[in-house]
C-alpha cells in the first residue's frame, strides 16, 4: 500500500515507517510494540488502550513553522474484537505556556480489520505554540491501533529548502567543485551512464531539498553506474575526510535500495583500490542524507569519487555532495556510575517466593510456578558472584505457547544503569513434544529493539545453563526482559534468572595473580669468569626486549603505505594476519587471474621487522564469501579448483606462514561440504599438511566464547573438531575470532576451559570490541586481553585491526584516523607495559642475581668497577627456576 501523500518536500516525521523501532514515537497512556510483517515491513501495534484518545504520538515542534501548509498521510489499521469498522483520527495537540492545550483535527478515516487504509488531511499554524504534538487515536477501548507509516510534508514554497545552504557549500573548505550544481554539470560526469540537470521531476513532485538544482544519473545498465567527479590533487594523504550527500532514487518500480559513495584510486604503478565511504538505504519518497569518512594512506596518481549502487534501470538523484577535512571529535568522558551495586540481581521475585508476582506472560501464554529446578547457580554466575545462597528450586512453567516469542517477561527500565555491563544467567528447560533441538534466548526489548542477552540450545529434558551479557549505552524509555525461543506448542521452564552488573576490577586482581603464575618464571643469573671479589656488589640491570607471547594485529596492503601506521604496528605487535589479501577471492578474483603481489609485499614488510604471520584463510565455507566464478563451477570442476587453490597457495608460500585457517567459519557455512561431500573438509586439512608440514592448521569461528550463538557454542565446536580429527584431519589449533560485545570474564573463561580439554593451542584470531565511549571500549579490551593472557590454553592474541577507518567494526579502533592514540589504545599499551619485566639490583655473595620475569628475550647489563658488559638471554616456559650461566 502506498504510504506517501505525494506532496512536495521532506517528510518531517522521524522514523516514519518504524524501521527504527519506536524511536521518536511515544505511546499515550497505553502500550506499543513494533511488529515485523511476513513481507519484511514493520508496523506499530498500539495496545492496552482504555480510552479512545489513547494512541501513538510524536513531538514535531522543531520541524514545523507558522504560515506553511503541511500535508498528512498515515497508513493505519485495527485489530481485536471488532465488529464492522472503527474510526482512526489524525490530530495535533498544541501546548501553550499560559493556557490549556488546544486540539486540531487533521483527518479521519473508517478502518476495517485485516486491511490497511489511509487517514489524510492537512494543517497550517497561524502562530507557534510552545509544543506541537502529532498523534493518531480513535478506535474504542480494547481495539488495537495499527500504524504502518506516517508522512507529513510541507506543501508551501518555504518548506522546500530545509537544509542550510551555507552548511552544504561552505566555500573553499569543500574539495568538491560545483557541489550543488549552480554551474550546471560543470566538473561532473556520468560513470558509465548519462547525467541530467533538473530543477524538478515527476510533474513537480520532486524538487531540490537544497539550492535550485539536482542531477539524475539515468540510463544505468550496471550497479556501478552513477555520477562522479575527479578530485585528483585536492586530497592530502593521512588526513581524514568527511563526506556528506543528499540522494534519492527514481523509477524502475524500486521504492528503496542501497546507494553507495565510493572512492576509486589508482597509483602510478596502476594498482587500483575501491574505498567504500558511505552506504544508505535511499527511497523514491524523499531525500536521504549520506555520511561517511575516508583517509588515503598513500599518494595516488588519480582519485575519483562517485555515487553508485541501485539496480540497473533505477535513476540516482543527487542534490549535493560535500567532502571536507573531518573535524576531530572530542574524546568521550569516562562514564560516571553512581552506586553500581555490583552483583545485585535486578530481577524481581527471581526465586518465585511470591508466585509469578512481577512477572507477566508475553503474549497469550500461561505462567505457573512449579518445584523441581536446580538449587545451585549456573557455573559462570557462581564464578562472578562467589558464595551465594541456594536457589529456591522453584521455576516458571510456560504453557499454551502459540508463538516462539511467548514466555515470561519483566519490566526492568528503572533498574538499569548506562554503561554498566550486565551478566545474564538462568536455568532453562523444554517440555516434551519438541521435534528437534530448541533455541532458548534471554532477550531484551530496549525501546522495541531486540537485544540478545544469551542463548542456549536444549535438545533433551534436562536443565541447561544459559549465560550471556548486555550493556545499554543510550537512555531508553522502556526495557523489558523476556525468555523466548522454543517452537510453538513446546512448554518452557525457567528458573533462577539473574541479571547483575559485573565488577570487572575485582576479577582483574584475580587474573593478575593467575598471569603471574602462568606467564612468568624465576630466573637465577649465575656469573663467572672474573675475579669473584670484583663481582660481588656489581650492578645488574635487566630489561625485557621482546615478550615471547604472540600479540598481533590484522593489517591490509593499503595500511603499509602509511608510515605512521607501520611505526605503531612494528613497535607494538610481534605477529600479524592479512585482512583480505590471502583470501581466495582476493588472490584469484577471476579464474586464472592471480594477484599475489599484495600478500608478497606485506610478507616482505613483516620479514624485515621479524614479525610472524598467520595465513587467513585458504577457504571460506560461507557461500556469500565465495567468488561467483567458483560458485558457478560444476562439482568436478569445483573439486579441481579446490585442489589448484591448495597447490598454488601452499606451494608458493611454503614455510612462510606459521599458521593457516584452513576453512573459515565451518560452524556457520557449508558451501564446500554441500557441493563436494562431507569428506572435503578433512581432505583440505590433509592436503594442506602434505604441502606445508611446518604450518599449524587451525579451525576458526565466531561467537564461540560469548554465549550468544547456539551454532558455535563451545560444546558444538568441540564436537566439530573431534569429527574432523576422526576423519584424519590434522587440526593443530583452535581459532576463536573474538568479535565480541560486552564481554564478561567468567563466561569467556568457561568457554576456554571447555575447549581446553582438547589439548590444542587456542588463539584469539580476530579480536575486537566496540563502544562509542572510549573508556568503556578500553575496559572491554582489558577484559578480553586479561582473560586470554591468564588462561593456560591460550597461546596467542590477534587484534582485528587497530586504526580508525581500517576496521570492520565501528567504534572499535585504538588509534584515531590521523594517528592519535585513544583511551582504548592507551589501555592496550599500558597492559603491554605491565606484561614486560624490568629489574635491577646487585650481584650477591654467591655470585648470583635473581629476578622473576615474563617469558621472552632480555638484555642484561652488568656494571663492575672496571667495565660494562651486556648479554642477551631468553626466558622460556618452565616450572622450576631458570639458571642462566653468564661468563664475563
Amino acid at each position: 500500500m502506498a504510504n506517501s501523500s505525494g506532496s512536495q518536500g521532506t517528510n518531517i516525521i522521524q522514523n516514519h515507517n518504524f524501521s527504527g523501532g519506536l524511536h521518536s514515537w511515544h505511546p499515550n497512556c497505553c502500550e506499543s510494540w513494533v511488529v515485523s510483517a511476513e513481507s519484511g515491513d514493520c508496523y506499530a501495534m498500539v495496545t492496552n488502550r482504555k480510552e479512545c484518545w489513547q494512541g501513538l504520538e510524536q513531538d514535531i515542534t522543531s520541524r514545523v513553522t507558522p504560515g506553511s501548509t503541511y500535508s498528512v498521510s498515515a497508513c493505519v489499521g485495527v485489530s481485536g474484537s471488532l465488529q464492522g469498522s472503527a474510526d482512526v483520527l489524525a490530530t495535533l495537540r498544541l501546548e501553550h505556556q499560559d493556557s490549556a492545550a488546544t486540539y486540531k483535527r487533521i483527518g479521519i478515516t473508517s478502518v476495517s480489520k485485516e486491511r490497511w487504509d489511509k487517514v489524510e488531511g492537512s494543517f497550517s499554524l497561524s502562530s507557534m505554540p510552545n509544543r506541537v504534538v502529532f498523534y493518531l487515536e480513535g478506535p474504542s477501548s480494547g481495539i488495537d491501533l495499527l500504524i504502518k507509516s506516517v508522512v507529513i510534508t510541507c506543501q508551501s514554497a518555504n518548506g522546500k529548502e530545509r537544509v542550510d545552504r551555507e552548511h552544504i557549500a561552505a566555500g573553499d573548505e569543500n574539495i568538491i567543485l560545483n557541489p550543488i550544481f549552480d554551474d550546471g554539470l560543470k566538473n561532473w560526469a556520468g560513470r558509465g551512464c548519462k547525467i541530467v540537470l533538473h530543477d524538478s521531476m515527476a510533474d513537480g513532485k520532486i524538487v531540490p531539498q537544497s539550492g535550485k538544482y539536482f542531477v539524475s544519473a539515468t540510463e544505468r545498465t550496471q550497479t556501478w553506474n552513477g555520477i562522479q567527479q575527479e578530485v585528483t590533487g585536492r586530497l592530502q594523504r593521512k588526513l581524514a575526510y568527511e563526506v556528506t550527500a543528499l540522494v534519492r532514487i527514481f523509477g524502475n518500480n524500486v521504492s528503496s535500495t542501497d546507494v553507495r559513495i565510493t572512492l576509486w584510486t589508482q597509483t602510478p604503478d596502476l594498482r587500483e583500490q575501491y574505498i567504500g565511504v558511505a552506504n544508505v538505504q535511499a527511497t523514491d519518497k524523499d531525500w536521504t542524507q549520506m555520511q561517511g569518512k575516508f583517509l588515503l594512506n598513500g599518494s595516488p596518481s588519480k582519485v575519483i569519487i562517485y555515487i553508485e549502487g541501485p539496480p540497473a534501470g533505477t535513476d540516482i538523484l543527487v542534490n549535493s555532495l560535500t567532502v571536507k577535512h573531518a573535524a576531530k571529535a572530542a574524546p568521550s568522558p569516562p562514564p560516571v556510575i553512581q552506586n553500581p551495586a555490583f552483583g545485585v540481581n535486578i530481577i524481581g521475585n527471581s526465586d518465585l517466593d511470591n508466585g509469578t508476582n512481577e512477572w507477566f506472560p508475553l503474549g497469550n501464554c500461561t505462567l505457573s510456578v512449579r518445584a523441581g529446578s536446580p538449587h545451585i547457580l549456573p557455573s559462570s554466575a557462581r564464578d562472578s558472584l562467589g558464595p551465594h545462597e541456594p536457589l529456591s528450586g522453584s521455576y516458571i512453567l510456560v504453557t499454551n505457547r502459540t508463538q516462539t516469542w511467548m514466555g515470561p517477561a519483566q519490566m526492568i527500565t528503572d533498574k538499569l544503569k548506562l554503561f554498566l555491563t550486565y551478566q545474564v544467567s538462568a536455568w532453562v528447560r523444554i517440555g516434551s513434544g519438541a521435534s528437534g533441538p530448541q533455541n532458548i534466548n534471554v532477550a531484551l526489548g530496549v525501546d522495541n529493539q531486540w537485544v540478545n542477552g544469551g542463548q542456549v540450545e536444549a535438545n533433551d529434558d534436562r536443565w541447561h545453563e544459559l549465560s550471556g551479557s548486555f550493556r545499554i549505552e543510550k537512555q531508553p524509555s522502556k526495557v523489558m526482559v523476556y525468555i523466548q525461543g522454543p517452537a510453538p506448542g513446546v512448554d518452557l521452564m525457567v528458573a533462577g534468572v539473574q541479571i547483575f552488573p559485573v565488577d570487572r576490577q575485582a576479577r582483574f586482581n584475580h587474573l593478575k595473580h593467575l598471569t603471574d603464575k602462568l606467564r612468568k618464571r624465576d630466573v637465577v643469573l649465575k656469573f663467572s669468569g672474573a675475579d669473584s671479589s670484583s663481582l660481588v656488589g656489581a650492578t645488574v640491570i635487566v630489561k625485557q626486549t621482546q615478550n615471547s607471547f604472540p600479540f598481533g594485529s590484522c593489517i591490509s596492503r593499503t595500511n603499509i603505505d602509511n608510515e605512521d601506521f607501520v611505526d605503531f604496528f612494528v613497535k607494538n605487535f610481534n605477529w600479524t594476519v592479512f585482512g583480505n589479501e590471502l583470501k581466495w577471492y582476493w588472490t584469484e578474483p577471476q579464474q586464472g587471474n592471480f594477484n599475489y603481489r599484495d600478500a608478497d609485499e606485506m610478507l616482505d614488510l613483516c620479514k624485515s621487522h621479524g614479525i610472524e604471520t598467520r595465513g587467513h584463510c585458504i577457504f571460506w565455507e560461507v557461500e556469500s564469501t565465495v567468488q561467483s566464478w567458483v560458485r558457478s563451477l560444476n562439482n568436478n570442476d569445483l573439486m579441481s579448483a579446490v585442489q589448484n587453490r591448495l597447490n598454488g597457495l601452499l606451494s608458493r608460500y611454503k614455510g612462510k606462514f606459521s599458521h593457516y585457517d584452513v576453512n573459515n567459519e565451518m560452524l556457520h557455512g557449508s558451501f564446500y561440504q554441500d557441493r563436494l561431500g562431507k569428506d572435503i573438509r578433512a581432505n583440505m586439512f590433509k592436503t594442506a599438511n602434505q604441502l606445508d608440514p611446518s604450518a599449524t592448521l587451525f579451525v576458526n569461528d565466531y561467537h564461540v566464547e560469548d554465549g550468544c550463538d547456539t551454532k558455535s557454542c563451545p560444546e558444538g565446536y568441540i564436537e566439530h573438531i573431534l569429527g574432523l580429527q576422526e576423519q584424519g584431519a590434522p587440526v593443530g589449533g583452535i581459532g576463536i575470532q573474538g568479535h565480541i560485545d560486552n564481554p564478561v570474564g567468567p563466561i569467556i573463561n568457561s568457554a576456554l576451559d571447555k575447549l581446553g580439554i582438547l589439548g590444542l593451542p587456542i588463539w584469539f584470531t580476530e579480536l575486537d570490541v566496540s563502544s562509542v565511549n572510549e573508556y568503556v571500549r578500553a575496559d572491554d579490551l582489558e577484559v578480553m586481553l586479561r582473560e586470554a593472557f591468564a588462561h593456560p590454553a591460550v597461546d596467542g592474541i590477534m587484534l582485528w585491526g587497530f586504526w580508525e577507518l581500517f576496521m570492520s567494526r565501528d567504534n572499535a579502533h585504538l588509534v584515531n584516523a590521523e594517528g592519535d592514540v585513544n583511551e582504548a589504545g592507551k589501555r592496550y599499551l599500558a597492559l603491554r607495559k605491565e606484561w614486560s619485566s624490568h629489574a635491577h639490583g646487585h650481584v650477591n655473595e654467591q655470585g648470583e642475581y635473581t629476578f622473576r620475569g615474563f617469558h621472552g628475550t632480555y638484555d642484561v647489563l652488568i656494571v663492575t668497577s672496571s667495565k660494562r658488559t651486556t648479554k642477551s638471554i631468553v626466558v622460556d616456559k618452565g616450572e622450576s627456576p631458570l639458571v642462566v650461566p653468564i661468563s664475563l
